[in-house]
């Protein structure tokens, strides 16, 4: 018998990058997926963007793991989007057991390039659209009798990253929204954990991503290599993420809340 068979896991940012390797790698033992992403333009990002075929990459993915998916186009930002997809996986598959809330953005800029519009969209999709996700399916989660709901922050929500103040603010905000509801969740046997990663190897690396990157950083150079990892290689694969998710769903894990797990090369403390 699989880790999660007969579990049902709800999953943003789904279409690739991280939120892929999380569907298959939960549907690899036993999971169904109910998944959302936007698959469409994100604002100001300088890398580029999922796209409904990427949603139905994953969905034919997670099939060929032999598991079922029910995915849909929809912006964390919209809290009734979020409701209504999750409400048709309960009716689909018969409930909710695991939470992902993985869908984000991120934009290299330094504190004086940073407009109200980036700041505001970074907080919405990355802070917002977190809570929105635990406020649409914790309640199912309730009825199920607990559960495990992980947020993916970041290695700027332990540390920080340089030249992104509002990503770095809204990963703290994510940290803190994960002991908080843990806090109160812990009553109906619901486990909240966030995760953090360091460099991962996805599609947010594409298009421009990496060049604005190097401009920003060039000035201020001292800072370029605080999230410098320990070990060799410097960035992670997304199903090195997917691995520490898969164990924070599982029962693996069943006294373990509130905490903030890096997976990051040591990176947070160079």
């Amino acid at each position: 018998m699989s880790r999660f068979d007969g579990k049902i896991a709800f999953i943003t940012g789904v279409a690739r990058g991280q939120g892929r390797a999380h569907a298959v790698r939960l549907a690899r033992e036993g999971a169904r997926i109910v998944g959302v992403d936007i698959a469409g333009p994100l604002p100001g990002v300088p890398y580029e963007s999922a796209t409904l075929a990427d949603l139905d990459e994953t969905r034919r993915l997670v099939e060929a793991e032999g598991g079922k998916a029910h995915l849909v186009q929809g912006d964390v930002r919209d809290l009734e989007v979020l409701k209504e997809v999750a409400q048709e996986g309960v009716a689909r598959f018969g409930g909710l057991d695991v939470v992902v809330a993985n869908a984000g953005i991120c934009i290299p800029e330094t504190w004086e390039e940073i407009s109200p519009t980036s700041f505001r969209d970074t907080l919405d999709i990355n802070v917002t659209g977190t809570w929105n996700t635990v406020t649409a399916t914790a309640p199912h989660l309730i009825e199920r009798g607990g559960g495990s709901i992980i947020l993916i922050s970041s290695l700027a929500g332990v540390k920080m990253q340089p030249f992104m103040v509002h990503y770095t603010t809204s990963k703290h905000a994510v940290t803190g929204m994960a002991r908080a509801f843990a806090a109160e969740l812990g009553r109906h046997n619901i486990r909240v954990n966030s995760v953090h990663p360091g460099a991962v190897n996805t599609p947010m690396g594409s298009g421009s991503m990496r060049e604005r990157i190097a401009e920003t950083a060039a000035t201020n150079p001292k800072l370029a290599s605080m999230t410098t990892p320990f070990l060799e290689k410097y960035m992670a694969e997304p199903e090195e993420i997917a691995d520490m998710v898969a164990f924070l769903a599982s029962a693996d894990s069943t006294f373990v809340t509130g905490q903030h797990l890096g997976v990051d090369g040591g990176a947070q403390y160079f």
